[in-house]
């Protein structure tokens, strides 16, 4: 199997897209307080998910991974853990990536989105239990609080990413495509 190069438009576009993915995270409503730190709903998985559908598993993975893990390098609060925010946002572009590769019909980039969205709830919730529970040793009845509480800010997350990430695509790729700035190996 030939393997592709990655080139300086591919470096651009991963640049560009994790630009948008950080300034989508920093449009959010006022952080929601919880008993072991804030919450928040933003649109920054939107971003992700965007950029999954228009530049593909890798590059959409990089671009989401390094724009949220930028976001939390400059939030005192998130930044040690800037690098599990690298690994969940790159997993859920790369979920959406995949299964939005080949000819995307509207069913596989509805499908890409919602697969993508709730990869990453999984996922967010997961290391919360594990940050939690595992590592802080936090009694189940509080864990449980933090889960539901993040958990249904993260579902909400979710769904504005399962909906306007579509929306977003189908009104810039068109765009993109005539302009030549994406090709064959970005659908």
């Amino acid at each position: 199997m030939k393997r592709k190069k990655f080139t300086v438009k591919d470096l651009a576009m991963v640049g560009v897209m994790a630009a948008i993915v950080f300034v989508g995270n920093q449009i959010q409503l006022p952080k929601i307080p919880t008993p072991l730190g804030p919450t928040r709903i933003h649109i920054g998985n939107v971003m992700c998910i965007l950029g999954a559908l228009l530049l593909g598993p890798v590059q959409g993975g990089l671009a989401a991974g390094i724009g949220g893990a930028i976001y939390d390098l400059l939030d005192p609060f998130y930044a040690k853990e800037f690098w599990i925010t690298f690994i969940l946002k790159f997993g859920m572009a790369y979920v959406a990536g995949l299964v939005a590769m080949g000819k995307k019909t509207k069913l596989k980039v509805i499908l890409a989105a919602v697969i993508g969205s709730l990869s990453y709830v999984a996922l967010y919730l997961g290391k919360t239990f594990i940050v939690e529970y595992l590592v802080m040793g936090n009694p189940w009845q509080t864990v449980a609080g933090v889960l539901i509480t993040k958990g249904t800010a993260s579902l909400i997350n979710a769904i504005l990413a399962m909906v306007v990430s579509v929306i977003l695509y189908y009104m810039m790729e068109p765009a993109l495509k005539r302009t030549g700035i994406l090709d064959s190996k970005h659908r």
